[in-house]
């Protein structure tokens, strides 16, 4: 007979509350109910001093996080090029990368555009206590929004205020060039991949020790938000707005999954296994930047090979927002309902279009959706202050929409490597 040892069960608890994901989903409880408990038994001026200390945790956490982005990018995508080995395969994968961000991007725009036409939820809304004057720090931000201040954003003019300011996509522009570079120089160069590639290693090795503090990260900035916000007000308030958000959002999670089943077969499942700890790092941080180093090591333990996720990672997180892609759509004409703004189709398509353009590159800008939902309700007419209406209400959306970018990104690399046979 078959008897388990009480040694055995006690491993296996210890191993059960050692796992990541779990201590996160803990601290996300835990934080919830002390951000609810001083929300409700303390003043609002206690409230917001609490509030503003205990969220120091996400910040610690988030700002470690981010000391390791620009080195990891730099090292793992240099070597990554070195290792394709010419233009030829970095244009083909740069390709095919391309090719499934746009139509990502085109779908999750699209779907947030059906929903928001369908259930109407800005139609007859009147919010008449909302302060405008809380959109002022988002609009101010959209002033200069043009495409001289795209391409400037793209282009680095130096790669140390690049990394010093965190621009992925200037990272990647200047470790592309130095990539080819190094692997058209052959042998020569070789000195040079080895210690970038050890250095990559090192800098794998400092994510694991920064990633035991997410617990804490994710503990502090739900505490934060729940202490001066009145959760069940809000979504008394937001029932509509969020209630067909989630019916959009749901609806990308089921396209993205089943592109994924399409894809990977069978390894959908493991790929889901592997970026649990990462979707849900995302969603209680609301920052899909926060997990950029742990999804790095958690997709090439699932197999794809570190050239590919060092390719296309840096690129999915400026060019494949898909969670922030269908909220745009929804947050700029759900604005336009409130205001009765009438849009029909074509405008609506050309709103579809000129978002699927002034929301490349714009990753690591603190509520970047919101800046872009700015800017295009300003080109469309609609009043910009209207962004006061979902500013209440937007770090909930901002959860679910930073886990979305997460799942569509490991989807990404992890289609794009096993269409290179890797």
């Amino acid at each position: 007979m078959h008897t388990h040892s009480p040694e055995a069960e006690s491993t296996k608890k210890k191993s059960f509350l050692s796992n990541l994901t779990v201590q996160i989903l803990i601290a996300m409880l835990l934080g919830g109910a002390l951000g609810m408990f001083i929300h409700n038994n303390y003043s609002e001026a206690a409230a917001k001093e609490f509030s503003g200390y205990i969220k120091m945790l996400a910040t610690i956490f988030i700002r470690l996080v981010q000391m390791i982005i620009a080195p990891l990018v730099v090292t793992t995508l240099i070597v990554g090029i070195a290792k394709l080995g010419d233009i030829k395969s970095v244009g083909r994968i740069g390709g095919k990368a391309l090719g499934w961000f746009f139509t990502a991007s085109f779908i999750s725009l699209l779907i947030g555009m059906f929903w928001v036409n369908v259930l109407q939820p800005g139609t007859g809304l009147h919010l008449s206590d909302v302060d405008v004057s809380t959109a002022a720090e988002v609009t101010d931000k959209t002033q200069g929004f043009s495409a001289q201040n795209f391409v400037e954003h793209i282009i680095p003019k130096s790669i140390f205020e690049a990394m010093a300011t965190n621009e992925i996509l200037q990272i990647v522009i200047f470790s592309i060039f130095f990539g080819l570079a190094t692997a058209s120089l052959g042998e020569y160069s070789k000195p040079v991949v080895n210690v970038l590639d050890k250095l990559s290693h090192i800098i794998l090795k400092m994510v694991n020790y920064v990633m035991k503090f997410a617990p804490l990260g994710v503990f502090g900035a739900i505490a934060g938000v729940f202490a001066i916000k009145d959760a069940v007000v809000l979504l008394e308030t937001y029932k509509n707005f969020l209630g067909s958000f989630f019916v959009g959002i749901s609806t990308l999670w089921v396209v993205l999954l089943l592109a994924g089943y399409i894809f990977l077969k069978g390894r959908m499942t493991q790929l889901l296994k592997h970026i649990i700890s990462p979707l849900v790092i995302a969603f209680g941080t609301t920052s899909s930047e926060a997990v950029f180093p742990k999804l790095t090591e958690e997709l090439e333990k699932f197999g794809v090979k570190d050239k590919i996720v060092s390719f296309m990672l840096p690129l999915g997180y400026s060019f494949n927002l898909d969670g922030s892609m269908m909220y745009m759509t929804f947050a700029s004409i759900f604005i336009a309902q409130v205001y009765n703004v009438h849009l029909d189709l074509p405008t609506q398509l050309t709103m579809l279009f000129v978002l699927m353009l002034t929301s490349k590159g714009i990753a690591g800008v603190p509520r970047a959706s919101l800046v872009v939902v700015a800017a295009t309700c300003g080109m469309f007419k609609i009043p910009v202050e209207g962004i006061a209406l979902i500013l209440p209400i937007d770090h909930f959306c901002d959860m679910f929409r930073s886990a979305t970018n997460v799942l569509g990104n490991a989807l990404a690399t992890s289609v794009v490597g096993k269409w290179e046979k890797d």
